[in-house]
């Protein structure tokens, strides 16, 4: 496979490090093509602190506004009135960080109800403000924020604040492109034979992705044919479910099923994603179960945490069979939004193979949520 350039190579690892800053509870600097900067910090990992270095950065630079950002999504849930994907309220001087955090946070919210009332602007927010949100989003983090934005030309002591305060500078667009760059350059790193339970003749093949990050697996049973479509599960990872055997979801039975299914026809590929929680990750999976636990379904979890409904994609996966030599598939899935995203990398699904397991008391309610609301064919 082609090494990524080094532009790419850039890219990808100046986002890394931004995300990477966000978790540790620093602040980024983003800037855009139309001139525009926003100095941000998560607002899950904000402190008294940092909070004090970003209301003193807005009192330094002419015609700078101090926000806070949410997605559309999340002002929805707090009957925030905007009009983009993106809402910013004025930071008041009413908010100390803890309020913040609980902001961001809708576990809290049935302890705080009297919050409010909130404000949005109604100028559409920068593209530097927008891909702060899907900085956070890339850090495994609550989408929300606490930013300082303006532009360049009336941001004069910019340049010096990030130097004195070691704060990395990162494009907006490369925040954008992050997702499909890091999917378009995976590579193989090694593959070895394991035998499975009910498919004894399988190897493991992992690929990595150019920033360093989470790898994702192959599980390639047998030894199917490159010019045949191969009989292929993608299969998001679940830590509850596949490892634990958790009973709020059927993905152990899915991921176990399929392995066994492979076995019993004499090949397939398993493609293991490190799309937890539909791409929210683990700790936000955590934070959704306890808001469904409140009364919420998953879709409106998913939602009043900030994000869309299902937040994965389906280019890597698209990927990893292009690196296996395979072009076509049969599918085992019940969810039509795997089948378009595999079609529109280039994929030919040749056919839906049906792939669902009996409900139980903890997850009839989940799986029922999926048929209704998502339209997978349950």
């Amino acid at each position: 496979m082609t090494e990524p350039s080094l532009a790419v190579s850039k890219q990808l690892r100046s986002v890394g490090r931004a995300a990477a800053d966000l978790r540790r509870g620093l602040a980024v600097a983003i800037s855009d093509d139309a001139g525009g900067f926003a100095v941000m910090r998560a607002a899950e990992t904000l402190t008294d602190a940092g909070l004090g270095e970003l209301r003193g950065l807005a009192g330094e630079i002419d015609g700078a506004a101090a926000q806070i950002l949410l997605t559309a999504q999340r002002a929805e849930v707090l009957h925030i009135v905007h009009r983009h994907e993106a809402a910013a309220l004025p930071l008041e001087a009413r908010y100390d960080a803890a309020a913040l955090n609980a902001l961001a946070d809708p576990t809290s919210d049935l302890a705080n109800p009297m919050r409010g009332p909130f404000s949005a602007d109604k100028a559409a927010p920068s593209p530097a403000v927008i891909a702060s949100l899907s900085l956070c989003k890339h850090s495994r983090l609550l989408p929300a924020a606490v930013a300082v934005s303006g532009r360049h030309e009336t941001a004069s002591v910019l340049k010096h604040w990030t130097q004195e305060h070691d704060v990395l500078t990162v494009a907006a667009e490369d925040v954008n492109v992050f997702t499909a760059t890091q999917a378009r350059a995976l590579r193989v790193v090694t593959s070895a034979r394991v035998p499975l339970d009910g498919a004894e003749n399988s190897r493991i093949v992992a690929f990595r992705p150019p920033d360093g990050g989470v790898e994702h697996l192959a599980i390639v049973v047998g030894d199917p044919a490159t010019g045949d479509p191969v009989l292929t599960r993608i299969h998001s990872e679940c830590f509850t479910g596949d490892l634990l055997g958790s009973l709020k979801c059927d993905c152990g039975e899915q991921l176990r099923g399929a392995i066994k299914e492979m076995g019993d026809q004499g090949g397939g590929v398993l493609l293991y994603l490190a799309q937890e929680g539909r791409g929210i990750g683990l700790i936000n999976k955590l934070r959704a179960y306890q808001l469904q636990d409140q009364g919420f379904d998953t879709i409106d979890a998913n939602e009043r945490l900030g994000f869309e409904a299902d937040e994965r994609i389906f280019r890597p996966a698209a990927e990893m069979l292009r690196l296996l030599g395979f072009g076509k598939v049969r599918l085992m899935t019940n969810n039509p939004e795997k089948i378009d995203g595999l079609a529109a990398s280039g994929i030919d699904v040749i056919e839906r193979v049906e792939h669902s397991f009996p409900s139980n008391a903890h997850n009839e309610y989940y799986l029922s949520t999926k048929r209704r609301r998502s339209g997978h064919l349950l």
